[in-house]
């Protein structure tokens, strides 16, 4: 296997609020929901990231919708991974988080200095998928 990610698909109970969520409040790029059944963002570096009504996954992989993404209770939370958007300046940082909490993210970790020299806040989209918003001065993007 070549060390490569091609496509994030994220199962989510709405398709169109999480459209709305990524598209107009994160302002990522789609051509919208393709054939009623998933949308598409064109990331930087030919990677893609996928939104897929979570029973559709479940379906698709073979798998109960029971068992997928569900904790105690039936309620949603973290999958055990993390999504990074890598930023240039620890101000971009806070604008971003800003961003996303204005389209209806949670904030669930205030941007703070972290351990490994940078600057980083965490939040979770509608359906729960965890993320990053990280300055890391040993790893900026390309500008």
């Amino acid at each position: 296997m070549k060390p490569r990610i091609s496509l994030i698909t994220l199962g989510v109970d709405d398709l169109e609020a999480s459209l709305v969520f990524y598209r107009d409040g994160l302002g990522l790029r789609t051509e919208g929901i393709i054939n009623g059944a998933v949308v598409f963002f064109e990331l930087e570096g030919r990677l893609k990231l996928a939104l897929y009504p979570r029973a559709s996954l479940a379906k698709d992989a073979g798998i109960e919708e029971r068992d997928y993404g569900l904790h105690s209770a039936g309620r949603r939370g973290s999958s055990g991974i993390s999504l990074a958007h890598n930023v240039m300046s620890r101000e971009e940082v806070d604008r971003v988080m800003e961003q996303a909490r204005m389209a209806g993210a949670v904030i669930v970790q205030q941007a703070r200095d972290t351990f490994w020299g940078g600057y980083a806040g965490y939040f979770q989209d509608p359906d729960g998928h965890l993320w990053e918003v990280a300055w890391n001065p040993q790893m900026l993007p390309e500008s």
